[in-house]
Order: C-alpha cells, then sequence, then structure tokens
C-alpha cells in the first residue's frame, strides 16, 4: 500500500508548508537528506498551547503531537515534490521532540509516542522505524505544548 493510501485510509489529508514564523526555512536538503525544521502543535490552526504537569495531560499531548506529525509529513511531501520524489521514497530517520513541561514532568517519551507511532503506521515497519530524542523544556514558541523536527533520507 502507498504511503497516500494508507493516508486516505486513515481520512488524513496534508496541510500546505506552514509560513515560517521567523528567520528560516521549512526544510533544507543534502543530498539524499531532507532536514525539516521544528513544527508545533496547533489545534484547530492555532498553537496549541500547553504545559504538561500543569494545564495538560500526556493523552492530551500525544494527540498533540499526532498532529504535528500530520504537519510534518505535508512539509515532507512538499520536500519530496521539490526532488522529483513521493512520500514512498522517504524513509524516516531521526525524529526530535520537545514537550513543554514543568520541572517534575517526566513522561516525554509517551508524548512523543504520538507522532512515532503514526509515522510507524503511514510509512510501514522499513521507513517509519527511526532514531528519536524527546526533551522536556521550559517553554517553546507560543507557549504550544509540543515541538517536533524531523530528518528524512529520500531514496
Amino acid at each position: 500500500m502507498s504511503v497516500q493510501d494508507k493516508l486516505n485510509e486513515l481520512g488524513i489529508t496534508l496541510p500546505p508548508v506552514s509560513v515560517p514564523a521567523a528567520a528560516y526555512v521549512p526544510f533544507a536538503q543534502t543530498g539524499n537528506m531532507v532536514f525539516l525544521s521544528g513544527h508545533i502543535a496547533k489545534k484547530d490552526g492555532k498553537p496549541w498551547v500547553g504545559q504538561l504537569g500543569l494545564t495538560m495531560t500526556t493523552e492530551e499531548a500525544k494527540l498533540a503531537a499526532r498532529a504535528v506529525a500530520i504537519d510534518l509529513m505535508g512539509t515532507l511531501d512538499a520536500a519530496c515534490k521539490a526532488a522529483g520524489k513521493t512520500l514512498d521514497d522517504a524513509r524516516i530517520v531521526k525524529v526530535m521532540s520537545l514537550v513543554n513541561s514543568t520541572a517534575t514532568y517526566t513522561e516525554h517519551h509517551l508524548v512523543t509516542n504520538g507522532c512515532s507511532e503514526l509515522f510507524g503506521e503511514v510509512f510501514g515497519p522499513r521507513a517509519g522505524a527511526h532514531a528519536r530524542s524527546a526533551f522536556g523544556v521550559a517553554q517553546l514558541p507560543f507557549g504550544v505544548c509540543v515541538e517536533i523536527e524531523l530528518i528524512a533520507e529520500l531514496g
């Protein structure tokens, strides 16, 4: 099954690439590697604000991380097209997740599963399995709960 077929089956429509909020580009390619800038969690098109351990549950933030994964796939799709490829040519290599959390919150890895699990489902066990890091941070842009960046390889 193609990546697009899987997205259709899941009822996921990829968004267009977001306009950068500062001095950066949405993605940069060198060789076969594509580096996607951090994408923030959005709900109903607005920053998904929250802090884990204070105003938000792990399950809610996991949904926010899943929403970020969908935005990342939209940007990855644009990067693939710019390189004359499709999402079927992409392999997820590395995910780095930043979770807005209190000093005592310790479930960052569970929040990030919202992103990682969706990549595994959409890209499959070979192209969707990836290395990753999940960090707790004191704050993120706009007060969002999660920001995630991605490195992919284009075959």
